[in-house]
């Protein structure tokens, strides 16, 4: 009987803790449950308010909207937008960037989204990198990222077919461009001004339909010898480099107009330059250490005064009057010399 009892007991208390258990498990499951449902509604609820900060931001660009000679334009200027939202992708008809002075950043990776994009103007900002999509831009004219950061080019922008303007002027580290850019085949106009190229990239010399060439306040210490190779160039900006001395094939450019040359350490102008008729529109060699202590004599007008204004522009502008006097007077004074070295000679063997 007491066995029973005691059986009886133990069946009791087993009992007893499993049904604890299950509820205990019970409560568990219901809490989970909760917490799921609160979480799946704090997910949605913050996907709303995504979605409304979205629709605000999208508001927000399109009145930044402008059509300008027939494009659709983006233009944001003086404000700060160091990023940009991926909803402008819902804005991929633009044909134009305008954004200036905003701080930004990083040109976004769905820029290759935008295939109708004409020109790229992202000038004075903080931009560093330019993204190797940028290859799929293929109808793209215009790229430019003068006063920004940048510090490498990335081959891929030579996939930009229809690139006919590149401006990277004063991105200060950039001293170097992929060998592959020879194959824009359109590209006129490059500024690579105010950054720090020791040498004229191969690529560049390579161009074929290259007439504008800014590289002035880099630290050029030369000139390819094949120079001439730049058939259609006619301006070239080489102001503020350590040039000293100049290629003679600079004289078999015949396209080549407009050569600035000031504040470099030429010593001399090459003779062969007097032939160069080609240069009419400006040619400078101001601020040089030249051999020479050249002066072009003064102009009077009929009335017997020095035309000012003409010796502003023609002359104290180290024009091509200039450079043609300065050959000339270098070539007179090495005949001088050469005389007296031989009438040194004739009175050394005569005595």
């Amino acid at each position: 009987m007491v066995g029973v009892v005691a059986c009886s007991s133990v069946s009791s208390i087993k009992a007893l803790w499993e049904t604890r258990i299950r509820r205990v498990q019970e409560e568990q499951q219901e809490a989970e449950e909760q917490r799921k449902r609160k979480d799946r509604g704090g997910a949605t609820s913050r996907l709303s308010v995504g979605v409304w900060e979205d629709r605000a931001v999208l508001a927000r660009l399109r009145q930044k909207l402008q059509t300008e000679d027939g494009r659709l334009v983006l233009r944001i200027e003086q404000e700060e937008w160091k990023t940009l939202p991926g909803c402008l992708l819902q804005l991929s008809q633009v044909q134009e960037w305008q954004i200036h002075r905003t701080g930004l950043q990083k040109i976004p990776h769905f820029i290759s989204s935008f295939q109708n994009l004409l020109v790229l103007d992202l000038s004075r900002n903080g931009v560093s990198e330019i993204p190797k999509q940028i290859g799929k831009l293929t109808r793209l004219r215009e790229l430019l990222l003068s006063y920004n950061r940048v510090q490498f080019v990335p081959e891929e922008l030579s996939c930009c077919e229809s690139l006919e303007r590149l401006e990277l002027a004063m991105n200060r580290d950039l001293n170097q461009l992929p060998d592959q850019l020879r194959n824009l085949k359109k590209l006129q106009h490059l500024d690579l001004s105010m950054n720090d190229f020791t040498c004229v990239p191969d690529c560049v010399v390579m161009l074929p339909a290259l007439e504008w060439l800014d590289m002035g306040g880099n630290q050029l210490e030369h000139l390819p010898e094949d120079i001439h190779r730049m058939e259609t160039l006619h301006t070239l900006w080489l102001q503020r480099n350590q040039l000293e001395r100049l290629p003679d094939n600079i004289s078999r450019m015949k396209s080549l107009d407009t050569l600035v040359l000031s504040s470099n350490r030429l010593r001399d102008i090459p003779p062969l330059m007097e032939d160069m008729s080609n240069l009419s529109r400006f040619v400078n060699f101001r601020d040089n250490p030249l051999t020479l202590d050249v002066a072009l004599p003064s102009r009077r007008t009929e009335t017997g005064a020095e035309d000012e204004e003409d010796e502003e522009d023609d002359r104290e502008m180290f024009g091509r009057e200039f450079m043609n006097f300065y050959i000339q007077e270098a070539r007179k004074r090495a005949h001088a010399i050469l005389n007296v070295h031989r009438v040194n000679h004739v009175f050394s063997l005569s005595s």
